[in-house]
């Protein structure tokens, strides 16, 4: 098939002076593996996108463009990153690859898991207290059941004060999320009724990570957070780091929270191995390389 050696590569306004300015690591990676491979990048503002197209195109967390286009989105945290089909993390690759601890050496993993708690959160680990309480950060839309969800986050609440009676419930919002006041409301009708669930509005997820038994959630990335301090999640939507965690749309609810403080899973070998071996560490050396490989792998001549 014939390919104009010619990206569009659409970003929203801030990040597009920054790669405009070569001060973004990732596109500018991106960049010197697309024109040594030939092709000429064009960058262009978000707003001028269009809705189809049969070129290749670049777009940042959106929708790609026609059947050619590819999207790239941080794994969470940088350096971390990895280019798609789809802007849906529970779509992707990763989420479709088994994992495997054997094939990750433990004592690498481990290094890799502790260096990066300490980057991220500081301070040392914690162990998760025989007493702790449940950590349910929430996201958005809390009264509203998502295709992608099992169930709305409320219901979520609901479900989780049923399955793990003995324990505090504690919940906190999501800072970049605008909340309707009849969500507030909704919470806290469910409170009066439950006095074991609290709303913290103070505490940060670090304190929450190192303080709580396990973490329930729909699918933030708190919950992969948590692995970085061995807290085992239950989830209860798709998402890409599923493999470890309790997933309710796969065995249900009831199931998941007996069975999330029995199983242990190796944490670090699979934060190695989401990381390191599945995303694309933009810090190293070889991230030009695996770059290259990623595209070659969706059909760009690379």
């Amino acid at each position: 098939m014939f390919y104009p050696r010619r990206v569009r590569i659409y970003l929203h306004r801030n990040l597009l002076s920054r790669a405009e300015a070569g001060q973004h690591n990732f596109i500018a990676l991106m960049h010197r593996v697309l024109e040594r491979a030939g092709f000429d990048l064009a960058f262009l503002p978000e707003k001028t996108r269009p809705r189809l197209g049969n070129g290749l195109s670049l777009v940042h967390m959106k929708p790609p463009i026609g059947s050619h286009g590819l999207t790239f989105r941080r794994v969470y945290h940088y350096p971390f990153w990895q280019i798609e089909r789809t802007e849906k993390r529970w779509d992707w690759e990763v989420a479709r690859t088994p994992f495997d601890p054997d094939k990750v050496d433990i004592a690498r993993a481990q290094r890799f898991q502790t260096a990066w708690r300490r980057r991220l959160y500081g301070g040392d680990e914690a162990p998760a207290p025989s007493d702790g309480y449940v950590y349910v950060p929430l996201q958005g839309r809390l009264v509203e059941h998502r295709s992608f969800q099992s169930m709305s986050p409320l219901h979520m609440l609901e479900t989780t004060l049923r399955n793990d009676t003995g324990r505090w419930i504690v919940a906190t919002l999501h800072p970049r999320e605008t909340y309707q006041q009849t969500e507030i409301d909704a919470f806290k009708r469910l409170a009066r009724a439950h006095p074991r669930l609290r709303l913290d509005t103070t505490g940060s997820s670090a304190d929450h990570l190192r303080r709580c038994a396990y973490v329930v959630t729909q699918n933030s990335s708190v919950a992969f957070d948590g692995f970085l301090f061995d807290r085992p999640a239950i989830l209860f939507a798709q998402i890409d780091f599923h493999h470890i965690a309790q997933n309710v749309i796969q065995i249900g609810a009831e199931e998941a929270f007996s069975r999330v403080l029995i199983e242990r899973p190796d944490f670090a070998r699979y934060v190695h191995w989401f990381w390191q071996d599945q995303s694309i560490n933009a810090g190293r050396p070889e991230a030009e390389e695996k770059i290259a490989a990623r595209f070659r792998c969706l059909g760009w001549p690379v």
